[in-house]
């Protein structure tokens, strides 16, 4: 990851402000250390050990301009490299063997409803949600989940699911039956003690004779973000089933179903039509493109969600764009070209959506460099650079023409300015400040 910072952030040794960029210090020291060389020896204004405010020394000093302090915004502005294009990729593998019959073409939009391959001349078809199928859904009163994702999904395609029980319902499941059964809603029992699991967690009610098996499966309590199939919602099935190119059985496979967060496009196509639908069949990733920035833990925590930024494109245009998401740690988030740096260990992926998609329609993948505000302060009373002493003791001063030594509190650093704070401090205050 390349970093180009307009400026950069010091504190006064000790202090809180000095620690929120640790890795930053030595500019900081490196910043007094000129400061000292330049203005503060060969006059004698750095004191060392005892030496008292005021005291000139006899010395020649160094030549110096004379600045005023002045009220204005400070505004913290860095650059980070980043990768336009349509975010991480996802590997979809083909379920329970067959053959491939149908692939989509590299490049190809798949929204909700529409198939994604077809294995056996059957439809794997695109659901939008957080939870894939993990089981066939074919018994009234399954729970869970990914019945729940079925349930909006069709919903959202206009079917009518029916009424889904409310949270805290107990449903007592049927038994799977060789196929999907509409005859009867799942028994729903509310709160009931005796529906509950006896002591040995097997299902039976407390007045069952011990050693005979269940007659059902043992009832479950909907959660919130459960779902419950539902004969209305396997009748909602059946209808939805021929509009996409499968039988009206009532019943959902493992296979029939690609869950994803949201319209889906196709970035690679691995397998070919004939081949074994268990490998790898393609991967897909979002529509739309956004900028991808790994940037060190140590530096990510003035960078915020929703926070304005401007991207540079390859073509040295600027669009504007906004802070979407920020991931957890990555691992080996710095690769061979040279695009993160720092411990890859510590790196998180920030994530930019662009305002703007018409901007970068012709450009599928590109590094770009991308502007952060990080921290803007309004309306601080600040001095250039060059006009901090370093003192022997620790923290800076500013000098008067009189040679008056006044000790500031130092903020933040931005354009060869610095914020400064302390007795004595106020806008027009004529100080020294190093040619």
């Amino acid at each position: 990851m390349t970093e180009h910072s307009e400026s950069k952030r010091h504190g006064r040794p000790g202090s809180a402000r000095g620690q929120r960029f640790p890795r930053r210090r030595a500019t900081s020291l490196a910043v007094a250390a000129a400061v000292l060389l330049t203005v503060g020896v060969g006059a004698g204004l750095v004191w060392a050990g005892g030496g008292k405010e005021g005291d000139t020394g006899s010395k020649q000093r160094p030549k110096a301009t004379i600045v005023a302090v002045s009220r204005t915004d400070l505004s913290d502005t860095r650059e980070i490299e980043g990768t336009l294009g349509f975010g991480a990729a996802r590997s979809v593998k083909g379920t329970d063997g067959g053959r491939v019959t149908w692939l989509p073409a590299v490049g190809a939009s798949v929204t909700r409803g529409k198939q994604l391959y077809r294995v056996n001349d059957r439809p794997a078809v695109v659901f939008y949600g957080s939870t894939p199928l993990y089981r066939t859904l074919d018994s009234i009163g399954s729970v869970g989940r990914d019945v729940r994702v079925v349930a909006d999904n069709l919903k959202a395609l206009g079917y009518d699911i029916g009424p889904q029980p409310a949270i805290g319902t107990t449903v007592r499941p049927q038994a799977p039956a060789s196929g999907a059964s509409t005859d009867e809603e799942p028994q729903t029992e509310g709160n009931d003690p005796d529906a509950s699991p006896g002591p040995s967690g097997t299902g039976k009610n407390a007045d069952e004779p011990a050693g005979r098996p269940s007659a059902s499966p043992r009832p479950v309590t909907v959660k919130e973000g459960d779902g419950v199939l539902t004969a209305s919602l396997i009748d909602a099935i059946k209808r939805w089933q021929p509009q996409a190119g499968m039988e009206p059985t009532g019943v959902l496979d493992v296979s029939d179903v690609v869950v994803t967060t949201g319209a889906a496009r196709v970035g690679k196509v691995n397998a070919q039509l004939g081949a074994d639908a268990s490998a790898d069949l393609l991967t897909i990733t979002a529509t739309t493109k956004t900028v991808t920035i790994p940037v060190d833990a140590l530096d990510v925590g003035s960078i915020k969600k929703g926070q304005k930024v401007s991207v540079t494109l390859p073509d040295q245009s600027a669009t504007p764009g906004e802070v979407s998401a920020i991931s957890t740690i990555v691992q080996g988030a710095a690769d061979a070209e040279g695009g993160g740096s720092g411990d890859p260990s510590q790196q998180l992926n920030v994530t930019v959506s662009l305002q703007d998609a018409d901007a970068v329609q012709d450009v599928d993948a590109a590094r770009v460099q991308v502007k952060f505000a990080s921290e803007t302060r309004k309306g601080v009373l600040t001095v250039p650079v060059g006009a901090l002493l370093a003192l022997s003791e620790g923290g800076y001063a500013l000098r008067t023409p009189e040679g008056k030594l006044l000790p500031v509190e130092t903020g933040l650093f931005a354009k060869g300015l610095v914020e400064v704070s302390g007795p004595g401090i106020a806008a027009g205050v004529k100080v020294e400040s190093a040619s």
